[in-house]
């Protein structure tokens, strides 16, 4: 019976060490003024995959021209879909963007912001927004970036980007801000 059970532990662990993910693909960033497939023709740095997406025409860049970090093509938004923090395929650019910055300039510091819509509670929310920026932290150390560069915070729902009560401004709210800065 030990026997059994023995083997039936070695199946489980050759099971999960096989389901491990690989090493990350590096996808290159945009270029200024190039198009990124299945943008929407948009900067490529918004994630909209459609023109009916309400996030259409967000630059992903916060504040305008900020003097640290990768120039606005990159973009520093991530955006998430509703009560979810695994980062979409079309943020790729952002994280290899910002990760080869900041594996080329190793004093650079970034601050992860995570941001929910207003719906669950406020605990829910702060745990959620946490998720959200420990999700693109981790992407972005896979992609080369020093532990020591990256910092993250929760705001929950209380740094809303877009007022209201509709999908439009609860798909703006569900992001990652990216914020570099001393």
């Amino acid at each position: 019976m030990k026997k059994i059970v023995s083997i039936a532990c070695l199946f489980a662990a050759a099971a999960l060490l096989a389901g491990c993910p690989k090493k990350a693909t590096t996808v290159e960033p945009p270029v200024v003024g190039s198009q990124v497939p299945g943008a929407g023709g948009t900067s490529g740095t918004e994630g909209a995959s459609t023109s009916t997406s309400p996030l259409g025409g967000d630059t992903g860049v916060q504040g305008g021209a900020q003097g640290a970090g990768p120039n606005a093509s990159v973009g520093r938004i991530i955006y998430f879909d509703f009560d979810k923090s695994d980062i979409k395929p079309e943020f790729a650019p952002v994280i290899t963007g910002n990760a080869q910055y900041l594996t080329a300039h190793p004093n650079a510091k970034l601050k992860l912001e995570g941001n929910t819509d207003e719906r669950g509670t406020r605990e829910y929310n702060i745990g959620l927004g946490e998720r959200r920026a420990q999700a693109v932290r981790r992407a972005l150390m896979l992609q080369g970036a020093a532990e020591s560069q990256l910092t993250t915070v929760s705001f929950g729902s209380e740094r809303p980007a877009v007022e209201g009560d509709d999908e439009a401004a609860w798909a703006k709210n569900r992001r990652v801000e990216l914020v570099y800065g001393p």
